[in-house]
């Protein structure tokens, strides 16, 4: 005791490296992580895959990072963040108010990036010869309502974000049973659809844009359709420009949720993702980028053309 009275700068130091000690033994970051380094979990909204393995090639090229990707329906996502199985997910819609304030009892305030804009799709087989449908007649099947022109609707999984969007479109709290179909993954709905005449496939549509090397046989055997909104503007496909320009009545945002707390892989990914680079990969994925990249242009005041030998 004598010696911390006759040396007071010891003391301080000593108490402030106690202090720091403590901090860091509390603190939920694991390892070495930091944004652009470490190793972390990510959930991922199974009808995002494709574009969301993308990004996480070009961003691990870059850093000494490493993201282990867990595609899971959206049901299944938010319960897995819930229970702590990740801290990272990329999903179709943001955090509801009762959810975020799970997270923030846990003295966790969620980060919420917006990173793009895509869309679902209705699919058939090649056998159907109209590529034309109208939303109000799937809402009608929805409803049970027998003027509806649709025969069966095959959704990827019961719990997917599919199944959410359109019950929300619907005003329902749970899907119908009759003549609805669900599998386990989109590949199965693509596979299903263009083997049976007369169903109809709801999936994401960056599915059909980047299929896998074993889906892009099976996809020529599908049309991908043309929808009319409830509005009666026209017929329009999930196309890029249409998504952009509002046609496209099926459209929604995607986001990266990040409950890390901590200045962890979360945060660096979300803002990769964000920049230039992550929206170029969007761009070029076919969805829409929340930023359209800009292009840089060389502007030469002459051109020297060398002579033929």
């Amino acid at each position: 005791m004598k010696n911390f009275v006759k040396y007071p700068y010891l003391a301080a130091a000593l108490v402030f490296m106690l202090f720091i000690a403590c901090k860091q033994s509390d603190s939920p970051k694991k390892g070495n992580e930091t944004i652009l380094k470490g190793k972390t979990t990510m959930l991922v909204d199974e009808t995002l895959k494709p574009i969301i393995d993308d990004q996480v090639e070009v961003f691990e090229s870059k850093y000494d990072a490493k993201i282990t990707l867990v595609a899971k329906s959206e049901r299944e996502l938010i319960n897995a963040m819930l229970n702590d199985t990740s801290s990272i997910a990329v999903l179709s819609r943001p955090l509801s108010g009762d959810e975020a304030k799970a997270f923030q009892s846990k003295k966790i305030v969620p980060k919420t990036t917006k990173i793009g804009t895509d869309a679902i799709a209705f699919i058939s087989s090649k056998s159907r010869k109209d590529t034309l449908i109208a939303l109000e007649d799937v809402i009608m099947f929805l409803q049970g309502k027998e003027q509806s022109s649709v025969k069966g609707l095959v959704f990827d999984n019961p719990n997917s974000s599919t199944v959410r969007y359109m019950n929300d479109l619907a005003g329902l709290k749970e899907m119908r049973e009759k003549d609805v179909f669900s599998f386990k993954t989109n590949e199965d709905v693509i596979k299903y659809v263009s083997e049976n005449e007369g169903m109809i496939g709801v999936l994401g549509v960056n599915w059909l844009s980047q299929p896998t090397a074993d889906m892009r046989k099976i996809i020529k055997n599908i049309n991908v359709l043309n929808v009319k909104s409830l509005n009666n503007i026209g017929y329009f496909a999930p196309s890029q420009n249409n998504i952009a320009e509002g046609k496209y009545p099926l459209a929604r945002d995607l986001y990266i949720i990040n409950c890390q707390g901590y200045s962890g892989l979360g945060m660096g990914f979300a803002s990769f993702v964000a920049g230039d680079i992550g929206q170029r990969i969007i761009l070029k994925s076919g969805l829409l980028p929340v930023r359209v990249p800009g292009r840089n242009m060389i502007i030469r005041n002459s051109i020297n053309i060398e002579p033929k030998k």
